[in-house]
């Protein structure tokens, strides 16, 4: 897959919790997804009565702009997986179809929850390596499909002071995927641990149970013993 910029692209609750192996204490603990965008994924957890705070700098947009974006991108984006259709595996997403219309009711529950959830406070204006959050204030901090995917993009520096400042807000951070938008294993991941190792964290990859890009079956999984 060749995309030239990040784009909005949203993903289901279903699909992270195989994708972070996510568990209910995991859920009813306290969030932060860094890169959420248009997932639904916060809508969910929320219709639940769990909190899930999304950061994101698409969060500065109004509701009309993100469904205009999302509308200027999907094309693309579809016509890349077809393209491409051999890069992918299609066992529980079975066709191109299929998944069109996840990713799109998924984006759509989140333009419903959009407003709303901004008002909350759940919906937040940021991005990494800069988060306005406390200390430890969250549980859990997951990072999906932008870290490590946009490689080519974003440098190992980028991707050690990301998940530092993740690490200063979180008690844990899960990455997924670890491979890069031509499916193969990013070349910043042993860098990345290494140097986070040096720190007094604790790193582990840990293989998942969800696979649509090939290869990405992997999470980056770290802890602090500080």
């Amino acid at each position: 897959m060749e995309l030239e910029n990040i784009v909005p692209w949203g993903r289901n609750l279903t699909e992270y919790v195989a994708m972070f192996l996510l568990t209910s204490d995991n859920l009813n603990s306290k969030i932060l997804g860094c890169g959420d965008g248009p997932a639904s994924f916060n809508t969910e957890v929320d219709l639940h009565d769990g909190k899930v705070v999304s950061v994101d700098p698409l969060y500065a947009y109004s509701k009309q702009e993100i469904m205009q974006r999302i509308d200027d991108v999907t094309e693309e984006v579809m016509e890349q997986v077809v393209k491409n259709k051999e890069d992918f595996v299609w066992h529980s997403i079975t066709s191109t179809g299929m998944l069109y219309e996840m990713r799109i009711e998924a984006m759509t529950e989140f333009l419903i929850d959009y407003n709303e959830g901004k008002e909350e406070g759940r919906y937040v204006t940021a991005e990494l390596p800069n988060l306005p959050f406390k200390e430890k204030e969250f549980d859990l901090a997951l990072s999906s499909h932008f870290l490590f995917l946009y490689s080519e993009q974003l440098d190992e520096t980028f991707h050690i002071v990301s998940l530092i400042e993740m690490l200063r807000v979180a008690k844990e951070v899960r990455v997924f995927p670890l491979v890069n938008l031509k499916g193969e294993r990013s070349p910043h991941v042993d860098g990345v641990r290494k140097a986070l190792e040096n720190l007094g964290y604790e790193t582990s990859i840990v293989k998942t149970g969800y696979e649509f890009q090939k290869g990405a079956n992997e999470m980056l999984k770290v802890t602090t013993t500080l």
